[in-house]
């Protein structure tokens, strides 16, 4: 299908770099190291199954709940439409 001036598949390709972004930022993201037995936050103890699961965790479920509340999401925009452009 032609969108325009765009390549035939086109629209794929921006699907496919928009979920890379993501993944490698998540990734990014992710803990390394050893887990941490007190949070890094509010000091209580962090559970061994949570340590053992979550590898290089820092936080405990209730702050880590906290802090994914407020995840920001890119606001990039690969469509390349007409309006995109013109802002």
């Amino acid at each position: 299908m032609a969108g325009g001036w765009t390549k035939d598949g086109a629209i794929q390709d921006q699907i496919d770099d928009t979920v890379s972004d993501a993944v490698r930022n998540a990734r990014a993201r992710m803990n390394k190291g050893p887990s941490a037995e007190y949070c890094d936050e509010c000091g209580e103890p962090i559970p061994e199954a949570r340590r053992k699961a979550v590898p290089g965790v820092r936080t405990c479920v209730q702050c880590q709940s906290g802090r994914d509340a407020k995840v920001v999401h890119s606001s990039i925009n690969r469509r390349g439409s007409k309006d995109s452009q013109l802002r």
